[in-house]
């Protein structure tokens, strides 16, 4: 029989929302809790929630956070997710070290964490999967397929390919990206399948030999492999596929006596005739970012499980006693601008505001004033909403993203609202290629609302001279007032004659002296009082300079002087925040300069190269 091991203080080797929501299930549970930052986080909210704090160089650094762990106090040490959550050389270090490891055994992580050993388990549970090809024997009728990492997930290393010609440098890329996020440039290549969903099963199993499924959530609104939406349960599953889903996804962890919070993932395609068959992707060997939504329909603190699980206690229900009840709905709010390639964004936010309350919920990694990094992961915040319907829960999030705003930085927070609310999220058409592929309003920059500038106006108009002489109120002793209209110009000069009325209904907004954030759905725009003497600013570089859109690190270079180019041919690569980005050239013309080497560090709008376009 497995014996029980007390476990009374936790080291969260993680940071960001995850942290906060680990180091919340700690206290819930009377455990102390201590977390781990480095020298950018000191001051993150994580830090000041946790019981304690222990300072490290890098939460890659498995020894140094081991050994923060034992200072510490530490009986057991939860990974979150990301950094070292599937690394299987950490759970066993963890181990190693005399304390508990929140998550699957070493050998399981290991197993199950690359591709394409987690593909041959599943072949022997009878788990249905998708054609395999080696890397460098494609067949000519094989496009499209999908090349990926082996050993990791999240996106990272994953990209399809739809002609032959394009396989080469999808696999340098992979390969790249795989190995600086992964340690491990292992590819696979499997065939891809057009228009399906991504349905994902959590798995949940004790030490006692008992596995249960907690249903399914649907994470099919995705860039670039990168989830955006999820929801639970997944809509218009069919049920005979649906039950499939759930049994196989037991089966699978009963094989290699899985422990702990797990998720099976699925790709499933609808036929013409309606019909739908599902493939095996992978298995996530951790909790998942999108766990709150299963909580949401199931009633159930996941955290809490895995924290009863690793100290050896068996499953709290069985698998009939576990119900689903409702719809919930998640949005991962980044700091990226949607209506410039999503680039992502970092610097100084001036105010960031959730909506917390009955039925939703806001699991965010800052608050109020803060500073976003370039150097982690661009996500700030998952916004959480349960209804009785899937309707109901799409219109209870936009009230919650309607009652959040982050200042200061750009966002998708307005977006991806934009995007739930679509008729194509609405009647569930949106597939994992579907993003990536869209072309139409959603990416398109919205116009300022008449409530934004409305509250800029108010704002803006306030006089320095706060007596009552002088206000610009517009009042009179005799006579309604004179109305009071105030210039308000974008960022372009575009100006906007606006009557201030202090009853009219305006946005969220933060002043920084004579310039307004203000926040309208979730959208921010930044607008100013108009100059007549201001002159709109203009690029500082020209047409034929190529540069960084963010400061990052240059991965490739792939010209030199004099080569002559095509336009949209790739020059080189950025990596910034996690995500590569690539250098096309603007036209055809010939390299004439080169403005850094592989491996500079280069700040945003640095000209990399520059293409003298062809006469």
């Amino acid at each position: 029989m497995t014996e029980t091991r007390p476990i009374r203080t936790v080291l969260v080797a993680n940071r960001g929302e995850i942290a906060r929501r680990v180091v919340c299930a700690c206290r819930a549970a009377g455990l102390r809790s201590v977390a781990v930052h480095t020298d950018l986080d000191a001051s993150s909210l994580h830090v000041a929630e946790a019981d304690d704090a222990v300072r490290v160089g890098s939460y890659l650094d498995v020894a140094e956070v081991v050994a923060a762990a034992v200072s510490s106090g530490a009986d057991a040490v939860h990974p979150g997710y990301g950094f070292l959550s599937e690394n299987a050389g950490f759970a066993r270090a963890v181990q190693d070290a005399g304390l508990v490891f929140v998550g699957p055994s070493p050998d399981v992580i290991e197993l199950m964490g690359r591709k394409d050993r987690a593909r041959d388990v599943a072949e022997r549970a009878g788990v249905p999967v998708t054609p395999r090809h080696e890397v460098d024997d494609v067949p000519p009728d094989a496009y499209p397929v999908l090349v990926k990492a082996a050993a990791g997930g999240g996106g990272k290393g994953m990209h399809v390919v739809r002609r032959a010609e394009d396989l080469a440098d999808a696999v340098a890329t992979a390969r790249r990206e795989a190995a600086s996020s992964f340690g491990d440039d292992t590819l696979l290549v499997e065939a891809y399948v057009e228009g399906g969903r991504h349905v994902e099963v959590q798995v949940f199993g004790d030490r006692h030999g008992t596995v249960v499924h907690l249903f399914e959530r649907d994470c099919s609104a995705q860039r670039r492999h990168q989830k955006v939406v999820e929801e639970a349960p997944a809509p218009d599953l069919d049920p005979a596929l649906r039950d499939l889903l759930h049994r196989s996804s037991v089966a699978l962890c009963e094989e290699v006596g899985y422990v702990g919070a797990g998720t099976v993932e699925f790709l499933v395609a609808t036929g013409a005739d309606g019909s739908q068959v599902a493939y095996f992707l992978e298995m996530n060997t951790r909790l998942q970012v999108e766990h709150p939504v299963t909580e949401q329909v199931t009633g159930l603190d996941l955290v809490q499980w895995q924290l009863d699980v690793a100290a050896g206690r068996p499953l709290p229900l069985t698998q009939d006693e576990i119900t689903c009840t409702g719809h919930a709905v998640e949005v991962r709010v980044y700091a990226e601008d949607p209506y410039a390639g999503f680039l992502p964004q970092a610097g100084h936010v001036l105010d960031a505001r959730w909506c917390g309350g009955q039925g939703h919920e806001v699991h965010a990694a800052i608050e109020g004033e803060s500073v976003v990094s370039s150097a982690y992961d661009p996500m700030l915040a998952k916004l959480v909403a349960h209804g009785p319907d899937r309707d109901a829960a799409i219109d209870a999030l936009l009230d919650v993203v309607d009652g959040s705003a982050v200042e200061g930085i750009a966002t998708n927070l307005g977006w991806v609202r934009r995007l739930v609310d679509s008729a194509p999220f609405r009647s569930g058409k949106v597939h994992t290629g579907w993003l990536d592929a869209y072309e139409g309003p959603l990416l398109e920059r919205p116009d300022v609302a008449p409530e934004a500038l409305r509250v800029a106006a108010l704002l803006l108009g306030e006089p320095e001279d706060s007596s009552p002489f002088g206000r610009g109120d517009g009042w009179r002793s005799a006579g309604p007032a004179t109305p009071v209209v105030v210039h308000v110009a974008e960022p372009d000069g575009t100006t906007h004659a606006v009557t201030v009325d202090s009853r009219s209904e305006v946005a969220d907004a933060t002043a920084r002296g004579r310039r307004v954030w203000a926040t309208w759905q979730g959208q921010t725009w930044v607008l100013e009082q108009a100059d007549a003497m201001r002159r709109t600013s203009s690029a500082a570089v020209g047409d034929a300079d190529v540069v960084s859109p963010m400061p990052g690190s240059v991965v490739a270079l792939d010209v030199e002087v004099g080569d002559v180019v095509v336009e949209g041919q790739r020059l080189g690569a950025v990596e910034a925040m996690k995500m590569e980005l690539a250098l096309v050239a603007p036209h055809a013309g010939t390299v004439t300069h080169v403005g850094a080497t592989v491996g500079d560090q280069v700040a945003m709008g640095h000209v990399v190269v520059h293409v003298e376009e062809s006469a």
